[in-house]
This record gives C-alpha cells, sequence and structure tokens, in this order.
C-alpha cells in the first residue's frame, strides 16, 4: 500500500526561540514499493575549517521530540571543532510524517534512518549521540554497520529486546501515550523535565504537530517497543547486541539523576557493554538536554577528547 504522508507547513516553525540552524533536507524510499519518497530534515553544522577537530557528532533524539531538543548541544560542540549532524526522524520535526500509524514500524524506522545517515549522507568516524529512541534506532545501526562508528554517548536510552518485564514507568507511558486526548508533545516533555518549559519552547515543541493527523509516529513509537520475547524486533535487537558485545569502541552512558528510566537503561547497558564509561548529569531529568544542554555538550567534548587516540577493533 502506498504510503500517504503529511508535511507540516514551514510557517510553524518560523521564528522558534534558539533555533538558528539552516535547514537541510534528503529525500529518502519511503519501503513501500511504489517508489514514494518521503523528505527528511537535518541540521549539519559546521565549524570553522581552521579549528576542525575532523570529529563528526550524530545526535538522534527521541519520542516526542526532534532536532530542537539539540539546540544548546550543537553551538558548542561546532565551537569545539566538531560537525555536527542531527536529523529528525520520519514522523517527527520538519520531516515527513505518514498519516497511516501502521506504516511506522520498527523496521522501517531503522531503514529510514540508515538512508539517511549511511547511504546518503555517507557518514563515517561517527560520534553518536542518541536519547530515548535516539538509541533504540542508532544502537541498531551500530550493530548492523559496526564499522561506521567511532564511539557512542547514551542518555536515557537502551535497546529492549523484550526479555524483562516493562517497568512501571514504561507502563504508565504506553497508556498515557495511546489514551491522552490531545496528545500535547510539549506537556510530555515538560513532565520529563527538572526546569520548566518557558511558553516558547512549549510551541517550539509543539510545532511539528497542527493536529491529531500529524501525530500518528508519535503515537506509534510506543508501541514498537520490544515487551515479549515474541516482538518482532526482538532478534534483530538480540542480534545487535551480540555485535555490540565484541566492539572494543568507547561508549558513555550519561544518565540523568532524575530520569525515569534510569535504572532500567543502565542495568541493560552495564551487562551488554563491558567497560562502559558513566557519567552523571546533575538536575536533570529524562529530557536532560532540554535541562543541561550546555553541561551535556561538554561532557560530550571531553569524551571525545580523551578516546581521541583510541583506535576501534571489531
Amino acid at each position: 500500500m502506498t504510503i500517504d504522508s503529511r508535511r507540516t507547513p514551514d510557517a510553524r516553525f518560523e521564528g522558534l526561540l534558539d533555533y538558528p540552524f539552516e535547514p537541510h533536507y534528503l529525500e529518502i524510499d519511503a519501503g513501500d514499493g511504489a517508489d514514494t519518497r518521503l523528505r527528511v530534515h537535518y541540521i549539519d553544522e559546521r565549524p570553522d575549517p581552521a579549528k576542525a577537530s575532523g570529529e563528526t557528532v550524530l545526535l538522534l533524539h527521541g519520542e516526542p521530540t526532534w532536532s530542537y531538543l539539540y539546540r544548546h548541544v550543537i553551538p558548542p560542540l561546532v565551537a569545539a571543532g566538531h560537525r555536527c549532524v542531527a536529523p529528525d526522524l520520519v514522523g517527527f520535526g520538519k520531516s515527513d510524517k505518514p498519516a497511516n500509524r501502521f506504516d511506522y514500524t520498527y523496521q522501517s524506522h531503522v531503514d529510514w534512518l540508515r538512508q539517511v545517515v549511511l547511504d546518503q549522507l555517507e557518514l563515517s568516524a561517527v560520534t553518536m549521540v542518541c536519547h530515548d529512541w535516539g538509541g533504540l534506532l542508532g544502537l541498531r545501526l551500530l550493530g548492523e554497520h559496526p564499522d561506521r562508528f567511532r564511539r557512542v554517548v547514551a542518555t536515557s536510552t537502551s535497546m529492549p529486546t523484550g526479555d524483562r518485564e516493562p517497568s512501571g514507568p514504561l507502563s504508565i507511558w504506553l497508556q498515557i501515550s495511546q489514551r491522552s486526548n490531545p496528545f500535547v508533545a510539549s506537556q510530555v516533555v515538560d513532565r520529563g523535565t527538572v526546569t520548566e518549559l518557558e511558553p516558547a519552547v512549549r510551541a517550539a515543541y509543539d510545532a511539528p504537530f497542527p493536529d491529531e493527523g500529524y501525530l500518528q509516529g508519535a503515537r506509534q513509537f510506543p508501541l514498537l517497543i520490544p515487551l515479549t520475547p515474541y516482538d518482532v524486533a526482538t532478534v534483530p535487537n538480540r542480534e545487535a547486541w551480540s555485535v555490540l558485545r565484541t566492539l572494543s569502541i568507547p561508549f558513555l552512558y550519561a544518565h540523568a539523576d532524575h530520569d525515569w528510566g534510569v535504572g532500567e537503561g543502565r542495568t541493560t547497558l552495564r551487562e551488554a557493554v563491558p567497560g562502559a564509561r558513566e557519567v552523571v548529569i546533575e538536575n536533570a531529568g529524562h529530557f536532560g538536554l532540554e535541562d543541561r544542554g550546555p553541561e551535556f555538550a561538554a561532557v560530550v567534548d571531553e569524551f571525545i577528547g580523551s578516546t581521541a587516540t583510541v583506535e576501534r577493533t571489531a
């Protein structure tokens, strides 16, 4: 069946607070067998050539945010000499949004992201920063294409395989995401931060979603999390973990001290990534990049610097 998608009007994104980045777009194959194309937005901020470090930082957002989440992370990293690439996942931000929620599958998201990051942008030697669903997708890409990545900074994320009972916070989120009417993205972000969002920031998180018809990706994401060993994504995720356990790339888990899911994510990553470093981002919630963006950027920059001479071996 042909994928029908919506595109948020550009006017919704005019005058956003602290978001001066030039938009970039590319088109990918929707994967419906009908040659349907989806337009994907991404940020690509580059440092002064004289100060360039040669490092590329890929910043992957989660649910229900978009590249706006990284607006206070990108400038310090660029100032430190790093190229920063931050795509909006299909269904979010300025990217196209399929109108049928069943067009969003775990595998389709992996395929869409692979096309953007590896096939079209052709990124390599990447430092991946992944938050929330950015990790569920980014860690899969790492497991399937380990030669394209140099190091990982994971925050408020993991890659479930359905082997653990859903945590209390996840069970609550599953209910909220399906029963909220209306579903308001800014409310979700505000509840997951320590600091209170100002009105202009709330408006920016709501900008991609003019009405319910644009929210199908956000509604569907929670239902794609593998909750049992029989989930369709369980086997591919397990295979990705089996590869990650053999890698010796530098891995940092930067967890917020007020993250509702910090315990489960830390346990999974500790078991699956031997030798992973840990750092605590203080006074930050699940959306800690919103609470402490510049501080998080400093953690990423220090991690890059401290591991820059480490050779990755498979």
